[in-house]
């Protein structure tokens, strides 16, 4: 009589068996809208960046302080504007801005490329962890067995 080997003993019943996740198909590539993609789509949302931060800066913001303060605005500081305060404090505010937002489209194509190289392997670890924890619930002992 033969005696099956060590290898022979551990193979055997792995081949045997059907695990889920072998049985499982890869999950479907996964890839950024076109309207993401698209170099015009990303200008597009350059200047809506733009047109919000430039919205951002013309709030009114000068009743505020005065209302912190418990006074009423004077007309001047009712014209206060957000934009207004920070230029106070950094005279060469519109010269950075402008040198940013001359950069933002060119950021966001670089961005949405590189994201979009990124995802798939992104969405194929979340699967491949999705696996592991699912194969270590199922090893989970069911709560409503009865115990002795």
């Amino acid at each position: 009589m033969v005696m099956p080997t060590r290898k022979t003993l551990i193979i055997l019943p792995l081949l045997l068996s059907a695990t889920p996740a072998v049985a499982q198909e890869a999950p479907p590539a996964f890839e950024l809208p076109r309207e993401l993609t698209d170099p015009e789509a990303q200008m597009r949302l350059a200047a809506k960046l733009q047109a919000i931060s430039s919205a951002l800066l013309n709030v009114r913001v000068g009743d505020v302080g005065a209302a912190i303060e418990g006074r009423e605005a004077t007309p001047a500081e009712r014209n206060v504007t957000v934009g207004d305060m920070i230029r106070r404090k950094d005279p060469n505010f519109d010269r950075d801005v402008a040198r940013e937002v001359a950069t933002v489209g060119p950021k966001i194509q670089r961005s949405m490329q590189a994201l979009n190289r990124t995802l798939p392997r992104v969405m194929r670890d979340v699967a491949d962890a999705q696996r592991s924890i699912d194969r270590a619930v199922s090893n989970l002992p069911d709560p409503t067995y009865p115990q002795r």
